[in-house]
């Protein structure tokens, strides 16, 4: 589950992709959890032009590590720009190396985020909370 939230944090929460009935006012801007309940990010408006930013807010207990732990509260993303209406690309940064995310909103309360480090890519889901 380390593995899990380095990827998480690499993603950060980096880009989103819109459904087609989500209206374009849309905002991932709040508090959201990952499905598997392992870990919770705070999404902040942090740019004049739609850009966003990513802080670990929280951890479930067994994922308390001490890597884990040396980036609760701090910001994995920041200044993910905007690509489409419910889309944002940027780099997320975890543990010295920036990995490539997506973050893409599906409807108000649900979320994609996608990490690629190289040719390897996760995939995870977020709910509003």
């Amino acid at each position: 589950m380390t593995r899990f939230l380095s990827w998480a944090a690499a993603l950060g929460l980096a880009a989103l992709t819109a459904a087609p009935a989500l209206a374009a006012s849309a905002s991932p801007v709040g508090s959201w959890e990952v499905t598997t309940g392992e870990a919770r990010y705070k999404i902040t408006a942090c740019g004049d032009n739609g850009e966003l930013c990513a802080k670990l807010i929280w951890l479930r207990d067994d994922q308390r590590t001490e890597q884990n732990l040396a980036v609760l509260n701090k910001y994995v993303v920041r200044g993910a720009e905007q690509t489409t209406a419910n889309e944002w690309q940027g780099n997320v940064l975890f543990d010295g190396k920036a990995y490539e995310g997506r973050m893409t909103l599906k409807s108000t309360n649900y979320m994609t985020l996608k990490g690629c480090s190289g040719i390897l890519c996760q995939t995870y889901q977020l709910t509003r909370i």
